[in-house]
């Protein structure tokens, strides 16, 4: 069993930034996919950025050129940094590994607002 702990979350005013963070209990980063996703009242959860087991990454189109994911191996952490939030960024956000088994942390609350 594997525990991720999200952390860095909170309330920020648009055009702010947050740097989220993602622990895991055990060393998987080297054989995971590690990604963040989120999701807002009402709507579905949704990918917000991956990183490959070989540094490749992905964002989904909405956060791209602000948002940047990053991991240390070494650490076993995994970030985002989020840079100009918008409003419709409010979401719990989820860190996500995949690899032989699919683990979720428990979210972390990011609010959006004046």
């Amino acid at each position: 069993q594997v525990q991720l702990v999200e952390s860095g979350g909170g309330l920020v005013q648009p055009g702010g930034s947050l740097r989220l963070s993602c622990a895991a209990s055990r060393n998987i980063f080297r054989i995971s996919v590690m990604g963040w996703y989120r999701q807002a009242p009402g709507k579905l959860r949704e990918l917000v950025a991956t990183s490959g087991i070989g540094g490749g990454t992905n964002y989904a189109d909405s956060v791209k050129g602000r948002f940047t994911i990053s991991r240390d191996n070494a650490k076993n952490a995994l970030y985002l940094q989020m840079n100009n939030l918008k409003p419709e960024d409010t979401a719990v956000y989820y860190c996500n590994s995949q690899g032989s088994y699919t683990y979720w942390g428990q979210g972390t609350q990011v609010t959006v607002s004046s």
